[in-house]
């Protein structure tokens, strides 16, 4: 059945009519489960990057740097070690995060640079652009 919103159709495959019937009930049975787990994720992201939006803000306000190397390496550390806990890749996990924090740290300084008045002379700057869907 299609979502009616976003048109996607969790039974859709290239397998179809290649597999056995009870193969295919499995297949989609696991495949839900995991779609299931992809939206929690992305609304997981997704208040992950309204709580880092807040940070940025407070950096901004107090004139911080956006990144924070220190905080960083702390947590790919400490993500790293959950990852083995869970039986996840740490490889794979960190380049996750080093993913994420790029993301945040680009987004607070975007947040810096549009909190800044203009140089004297300098035409204004375009409004921020939202992204992620996360703008406080």
């Amino acid at each position: 059945m299609t979502h009616p919103r976003s048109g996607f159709d969790p039974a859709a495959s290239s397998l179809a009519g290649d597999v056995a019937p009870e193969v295919m009930a499995e297949l989609l049975s696991v495949r839900s489960s995991i779609d299931n787990i992809d939206a929690t994720l992305v609304y997981l992201l997704a208040e992950r990057f309204k709580a880092t939006q807040r940070v940025g803000h407070l950096k901004a306000e107090h004139d911080l740097p956006a990144g924070d190397p220190q905080r960083e390496a702390a947590q790919i550390a400490r993500l790293r070690m959950l990852a083995e806990e869970a039986q996840l890749d740490p490889a794979f996990a960190e380049k996750f995060l080093n993913f994420i924090i790029s993301e945040v740290i680009r987004h607070h300084q975007a947040i810096s640079e549009n909190r800044r008045p203009p140089a004297e002379g300098a035409a204004p700057s375009a409004p921020p652009t939202p992204t992620h869907g996360t703008h406080a």
